[in-house]
C-alpha cells in the first residue's frame, strides 16, 4: 500500500483529535487494521471506505499524494514577530552567563496594566497586536527580575513574569507555534515553582495542558491535569471562586484527554467532578490573573458537548445545545463563557447540523461565527472541515454566504 495512505489516515485521525482506539471503534474495524494502516499494511477497498465515512472524508482523499489535512496558512505570527520571540524564549547559550536579549526596566503596576491589555486584544482574536506587544511585554517582565532587590521584590516579579511567559504560551498556542508555546510555558511554570506559588504554577499548568492536548499527547495531559488537580483541590465549602476556577479548569483537561483517550470512566468522573465546582462557583468566572480562562456552569456544560461531538453523537449535540446552562435566560444568570469557548461550542452545533444534512443551518452557524469572531475562526481546521461537508453536497449554485465564508476561510472550489 502507498505511503500517502498511512499518512493520510494517521493525519486525519489526529485533526479530529482522535485516537487510534477511537478510530477502530466509529469506523467498526479492529484496533490491529488500524494500527497496521498507518504503519503502511494492506487493506481492501471496502475497509478504506469504512475508515474514510468515519473520518468524514471521501475515500478518494486517503489515496491523495502528500495530503495534509488542514495546513496552517498565512494566518499566523509573521516570521519577525516569531523572530522576536525567537529572542526572548530562547536566546543563545555559550560559555558566559546568557545575558538574553535586552531587558526594559519595569514598573510592576504598569507592566500588569499591559499584560491585561494584551490579553484583552487576544480575547478580541487580535493576534498581530498580541503578537507585537508581547516582545516588549517579556522585556519588561525580565527587567523586573533582574533588578528586584529582596524577597518580596523578586516574588512578585517571577510572579509577573510568569504571568507574561503564560500569555505568550497562549497565543503561541493558538497559533500552532507548539515548540515556542512550551517554552513559554514551561518557563513561566518554573518561575511560580522557584518561589513556591502553587496557584499561579496551577494556571500554567492548565496551558501546558492544553497544549499537550493539540499535540495529541492525551496520556501525557489526563496524567499531568490529575496529579496537579489533586494537589490544588480546594475545600468546597470555603474555596475562593479563583481557587474553584483552577481546579475545575484542570479536571475539564483531564475529562477531554480521557475522552479522546478513549478512557470514559476517566472522563466521566473528571466532568462530574468539574460539574461540582461550576456549581459552588454559581456563574461564569473570568479572571486572567488567577486562573487561565473562563469556567462556570455554561462552560462546564459546553465540554460535555464537545464529549458528544467528538464520539460522533450529533443528535445528542443538537438535543442539548441552547438549552439547560446554554439557554439565552440561563446565560443571562450564569454569564457567558470565554469567547473562544463559545466559538468552539458554535462548531460543535454547525459540525452536527452538517452531518444531519441541514447546510442552511450549519451555514448560518458559520455565518455567525464569522460576523463575531472572523480571525479566530480562520485558525480552526474545523471550520474549514464543516465547510468543506456543506460544498461538498451542494448542488446548486453557491449562496453569497458560501462564497464568503469560503473566501475567508481559504477554501477554493
Amino acid at each position: 500500500m502507498s505511503p500517502e495512505i498511512s499518512t493520510n489516515i494517521r493525519n486525519h485521525r489526529r485533526c479530529l483529535g482522535w485516537s487510534q482506539e477511537r478510530l477502530a471503534e466509529a469506523a467498526g474495524v479492529s484496533l490491529g487494521t488500524v494500527r497496521k494502516l498507518e504503519q503502511g499494511g494492506i487493506a481492501r477497498v471496502e475497509t478504506l471506505a469504512r475508515l474514510a465515512e468515519a473520518l468524514d472524508v471521501d475515500t478518494a482523499v486517503l489515496f491523495a499524494p502528500a495530503a495534509s489535512p488542514e495546513p496552517i496558512r498565512d494566518d499566523g505570527p509573521s516570521r519577525q514577530q516569531l523572530l522576536d520571540l525567537r529572542r526572548h524564549l530562547m536566546p543563545p547559550v555559550g560559555l558566559a552567563e546568557e545575558a538574553g536579549p535586552p531587558a526594559e526596566s519595569d514598573v510592576r503596576g504598569g507592566l500588569l496594566h499591559d499584560i491585561d491589555e494584551a490579553h484583552a486584544l487576544y480575547q478580541d482574536d487580535r493576534y498581530d497586536s498580541v503578537a507585537r506587544r508581547l516582545p516588549g511585554i517579556l522585556s519588561a517582565a525580565e527587567g523586573g527580575v533582574r533588578a528586584a532587590d529582596g524577597d518580596e521584590q523578586r516574588h512578585q516579579a517571577l510572579t509577573t513574569r510568569a504571568r507574561a511567559l503564560f500569555l505568550t504560551g497562549k497565543y503561541l498556542t493558538q497559533v500552532r507555534q507548539y515548540d515556542l508555546a512550551y517554552q513559554a510555558l514551561a518557563s513561566g511554570i518554573r518561575d511560580a515553582r522557584a518561589i513556591e506559588a502553587t496557584p499561579t504554577a496551577a494556571v500554567g499548568i492548565i496551558g501546558m495542558c492544553w497544549l499537550l492536548l493539540r499535540q495529541d499527547r492525551f496520556a501525557e495531559c489526563a496524567d499531568l491535569a490529575s496529579d496537579t488537580a489533586d494537589a490544588v483541590e480546594p475545600r468546597i465549602s470555603k474555596a475562593t471562586p479563583e481557587a474553584l476556577a483552577t481546579w475545575g479548569e484542570l479536571l475539564l483537561r483531564v475529562a477531554a484527554a480521557a475522552v479522546r483517550n478513549n478512557r470514559k470512566e476517566e472522563a466521566k468522573d473528571a466532568r462530574r467532578m468539574a460539574a461540582t465546582a461550576a456549581h459552588a462557583i454559581g456563574r461564569e468566572h473570568i479572571d486572567f490573573r488567577s486562573h487561565w480562562g473562563a469556567f462556570g456552569p455554561a462552560t462546564a456544560e459546553i465540554k460535555v458537548i464537545e464529549d458528544l461531538s467528538l464520539k460522533g453523537d450529533v443528535r445528542g449535540v443538537l438535543r442539548r445545545a441552547d438549552t439547560g446552562p446554554l439557554h439565552k435566560d440561563s446565560l443571562k444568570a450564569y454569564g457567558t463563557p470565554s469567547s473562544n469557548v463559545w466559538g468552539r461550542y458554535r462548531l460543535d452545533v454547525a459540525r452536527a447540523h452538517s452531518l444531519t444534512g441541514a447546510h442552511h443551518d450549519a451555514t448560518g452557524e458559520l455565518m455567525g461565527l464569522y460576523g463575531a469572531q472572523p480571525e479566530w475562526m480562520r485558525h480552526q481546521p474545523m471550520a474549514r472541515r464543516v465547510l468543506r461537508k456543506v460544498l461538498a453536497t451542494r448542488t446548486r449554485t453557491l449562496t453569497d454566504d458560501m462564497r464568503t465564508l469560503a473566501s475567508h476561510l481559504g477554501i477554493n472550489g
